[in-house]
């Protein structure tokens, strides 16, 4: 995929995240729009599964609509990826999820500890207190983006998951190995000792990337 991807890109990682079983009835996807300074494509409120490049809204650097596409309504929480691209100019593409062993994790406030080396797909992961409420306003869109701070997952207490990437494909994978970084820790239980160094096996993370989102589509898309 490209760094700035049209909507049938961001259609098909939506169908991904879905396929994998990341999203249940709820969550979005988005990523930054070619052309339009601070603007981004947004999926709509129709299930992921069925998103389609004509279902992708484009909306402004403020989250208003610019072109409403042809299928589904607006998610209500667009001030939060309007909110975490203002933010965040390294960040290209944003996943919304609800995956469950996340979930737990958010819930506790915590993070869960690294305890494999696939775990370290998920970048750096951050937690947000918040409460069970959507983001619906710019003031709360800019305090999960504080949040997320310069992390690249953020675990929101009550609210699901966070997972941002530099292209669509980046913020998918996030997404499924912050799941299964957060189920290999509820598996393994307290007691599991943490990686403490991840430094020569990071060196790996690009073409582990690459193979994962590969995969990802094939698997699911």
């Amino acid at each position: 995929m490209s760094e700035i991807a049209p909507a049938a890109d961001v259609a098909l990682a939506a169908r991904v995240l879905a396929g994998a079983g990341l999203v249940e009835g709820f969550g979005h996807v988005s990523a930054r729009a070619a052309g339009d300074a601070g603007g981004f494509l947004l999926t709509s409120t129709d299930p992921l599964a069925a998103q389609s490049e004509a279902s992708i809204h484009l909306l402004d650097g403020a989250g208003a609509v610019l072109s409403a596409g042809e299928e589904g309504g607006v998610p209500l929480e667009a001030p939060l990826h309007a909110a975490i691209y203002a933010a965040r100019p390294d960040v290209r593409a944003i996943c919304r999820t609800h995956s469950r062993a996340a979930v737990v994790w958010g819930i506790r406030g915590a993070v869960p500890p690294l305890l494999h080396g696939l775990g370290g797909l998920a970048g750096a992961v951050a937690t947000w207190g918040g409460d069970a409420d959507l983001v619906t306003t710019a003031t709360l869109g800019a305090a999960v983006a504080a949040g997320l701070g310069g992390a690249d997952c953020l675990l929101v207490q009550g609210n699901g998951n966070v997972a941002t990437g530099a292209t669509l494909g980046q913020a998918v994978v996030r997404a499924w190995f912050l799941e299964e970084r957060a189920r290999v820790a509820l598996d393994a239980g307290p007691g599991a000792p943490p990686l403490t160094d991840l430094d020569s096996r990071a060196r790996h993370f690009a073409a582990e990337e690459a193979r994962a989102w590969a995969w990802l589509r094939e698997a699911f898309a």
